[in-house]
C-alpha cells in the first residue's frame, strides 16, 4: 500500500502549467510542523514536494496561495534522471490526488466576523421528562 496524508502550509503561490501532452500540472511544497519539539523547546518543519496532475492541478492553481494550510492525500513516488554532470538525481514527491482546502493564511477584511471568531453554538436544556418533537 503506498498512502501518503499531510496536513501542511504551502510554502509559495502555485502555478498552473501544462506538460508537453497538454495536461494542467503543479508542483508545489508543503511544510509540516512536526509533532515534538527540539532542544531549543520549538518545533521543526518537514518540507514535502508534491505534484497534482489534471483536476486537482486546477483546483489547486486557483485556490493555493503562500501560507494557506491545506491536506492532501496521494501516493509517494521516486523519479531519477542524470544531471549535466552525469549524476543520477533522485526525487521522491507527494503525488496527489484529493486535496481539502483548510484555512487561509490571512482572513479577507470582508470576511464577516462570525465566521472568522470560534463558533459556539447556542444549545437549550432539553426537559428529560418531555418527548422529542420528532
Amino acid at each position: 500500500m503506498n498512502k501518503v496524508i499531510e496536513i501542511g502550509r504551502a510554502t509559495s503561490d502555485v502555478e498552473l502549467k501544462q506538460t508537453s501532452s497538454g495536461t494542467s500540472a503543479v508542483e508545489f511544497r508543503i511544510a509540516v510542523k512536526r509533532t515534538y519539539k527540539n532542544a531549543e523547546g520549538k518545533y521543526d518543519s518537514d518540507f514535502f514536494k508534491c505534484v497534482a496532475l489534471n483536476k486537482t492541478a486546477e483546483l489547486i492553481s486557483k485556490y493555493v496561495k503562500q501560507g494557506d494550510l491545506i491536506g492532501i492525500d496521494g501516493e509517494l513516488r521516486t523519479r531519477n534522471y542524470t544531471n549535466g554532470e552525469g549524476r543520477k538525481v533522485y526525487i521522491t514527491e507527494i503525488v496527489v490526488k484529493t486535496v481539502e482546502f483548510l484555512q487561509s493564511k490571512k482572513q479577507d477584511d470582508s470576511t464577516p466576523e462570525e465566521f472568522t471568531q470560534n463558533f459556539v453554538p447556542n444549545f437549550e436544556e432539553a426537559d428529560p421528562d418531555e418527548d422529542l418533537p420528532f
